[in-house]
């Protein structure tokens, strides 16, 4: 169970009317919540979002939206995307150039 206290939240997925978020502690996810989509901000209910959220008793008590963190996150991942999409030049051509 996750201790109470305030964590940095992704929205990881939706179930029914769950979102699930996975909390986060210095970088690193430190478990996982279930809560009710409704009591999330309207801005924030996508997978991805990110939030800052307060627990107690294992419950939400309080989130916040983090628009400059989600979008933060969302350029960095498609920043690795596009770096791994780009293919490195094919060998096949340049022997193919040095045969008679």
């Amino acid at each position: 169970m996750t201790t109470d206290g305030t964590y940095t939240a992704v929205v990881d997925r939706f179930e029914d009317d769950l979102a699930v978020l996975l909390l986060e502690d210095d970088g690193e996810t430190v478990g996982e919540v279930a809560v009710d989509a409704g009591r999330l901000p309207e801005v924030g209910r996508h997978a991805d979002a990110v939030l800052v959220v307060e627990l107690a008793d294992g419950e939400l008590v309080d989130a916040a939206y983090d628009a400059a963190e989600t979008t933060d996150r969302a350029e960095a991942a498609q920043s690795r995307f596009d770096e791994l999409s780009r293919q490195p030049p094919s060998t096949d051509a340049d022997s193919d150039a040095d045969s008679p």
